[in-house]
């Protein structure tokens, strides 16, 4: 077993307190009484123990009071001072209080400090010729209240860093949950989109294939060049999920004119020249804007529709209105609407959808972000 730095610290403190208050008697600079040999062995047998104080309080504290009460029941002085006063008695007790429950430590810090102290009173008439009084009860029973209050101390503090781990685990918790969810709506927006895209397009290849071939190209141009767009997009999403430190490209405001020119609805855009707000901001309104005009797109068909993106008190605000349509795909999941709310909701935003009483159909999104105009 290594020999640890608070070893090494009570080894010198035992030490120490045999050299400091017993060694001026072993070497004849101070008086005692009793014989030598009983005066290094008691002085021995109260300072030894000390050096393994920490592993073993109960005992070491049971040790230095037997020791002292040996001593004044025989009327051996081992230390300089009446009664074998020294700090021996009183670092078992802060010890013992100190390292054990409470329960344990109140018992043995009692007995061993009532036994030192009674034997101490009694021997001042067995002994009348040797100096005698209860100063061992003076410096134990503080000693033991200070080791009690810290090990009180201790214990709330240890309370207070179990309580900050578990709120932390608990974080840690709800931002995974909160990830797996912005996840989720990324991949729905994506294959969603892409794949409602395709439906229209392949449509209408189908449909002018023999009457008008370079329209039909040309939808089948558009299928393929999202087909790409979308496998890129997921593939980035995969891998910052395999690479925790690793973040996908996510689109932002800039790339809303790209979106609506591939929209299969006639899309007018009104966006600020320059809109400052953090890329999470960003990249909700634009799967937002993109989910809802897929949405227009399956249940309106390719009616007019208007995209606004807005700076309104410091947030961000984002519409898609359409105008009436006949659906061209009939029912729905209904997801679409959810994930929306789900991804303003994570942000502490406001989400409102529902139709318009013209027949068309409005999705809002604020955002309480602090965004700076450009």
């Amino acid at each position: 077993m290594r020999t640890n730095r608070a070893d090494l610290v009570d080894a010198a403190l035992a030490m120490a307190s045999f050299g400091v208050f017993t060694g001026p008697i072993v070497v004849g600079v101070a008086d005692g009484t009793g014989p030598t040999w009983a005066i290094v062995a008691l002085g021995l047998l109260a300072a030894v123990p000390l050096a393994v104080r920490r592993r073993a309080p109960v005992a070491v504290l049971a040790v230095v009071a037997a020791a002292l009460v040996v001593a004044a029941a025989t009327g051996v002085r081992f230390t300089v001072f009446v009664s074998n006063g020294g700090p021996a008695l009183a670092i078992a007790a802060f010890t013992a209080a100190e390292r054990r429950p409470r329960r344990v430590a109140v018992i043995a810090a009692g007995v061993a400090v009532a036994a030192v102290t009674a034997t101490e009173v009694t021997a001042i008439g067995l002994h009348p010729d040797v100096e005698q009084d209860a100063i061992q009860l003076v410096t134990a029973v503080p000693a033991a209240f200070l080791g009690y209050a810290i090990a009180v101390r201790r214990r709330y503090d240890e309370q207070l860093r179990e309580r900050e781990e578990q709120r932390a685990r608990e974080e840690e918790r709800r931002i995974r949950a909160e990830e797996r969810l912005r996840v989720s709506a990324d991949v729905h927006d994506i294959v969603s989109s892409t794949l409602s895209m395709i439906a229209v397009r392949s449509g209408v290849a189908r449909v002018v294939l023999e009457q008008q071939p370079d329209e039909a190209r040309v939808a089948l141009s558009t299928i393929e060049s999202a087909s790409r767009a979308a496998l890129d997009e997921l593939r980035a999403v995969l891998h910052a999920l395999r690479e925790s430190s690793a973040a996908p490209s996510a689109p932002t405001l800039a790339d809303l004119p790209e979106l609506v020119a591939t929209a299969d609805c006639d899309v007018s855009l009104s966006t600020p020249p320059q809109v400052s707000a953090p890329p999470l901001v960003q990249e909700s309104a634009y799967r937002i804007v993109q989910e809802a005009l897929t949405n227009v797109a399956k249940h309106a068909g390719p009616v007019p529709t208007r995209v606004d993106v807005t700076c309104v008190d410091g947030g961000l605000s984002v519409s898609v209105v359409n105008a009436a349509g006949r659906a061209s795909v009939p029912g729905g999941s209904g997801f679409g609407l959810v994930g929306m709310r789900e991804r303003v909701a994570l942000l502490n935003g406001t989400f409102d959808a529902g139709p318009r009483p013209d027949g068309g159909f409005a999705v809002v999104a604020n955002f309480p972000v602090g965004v700076d105009r450009g």
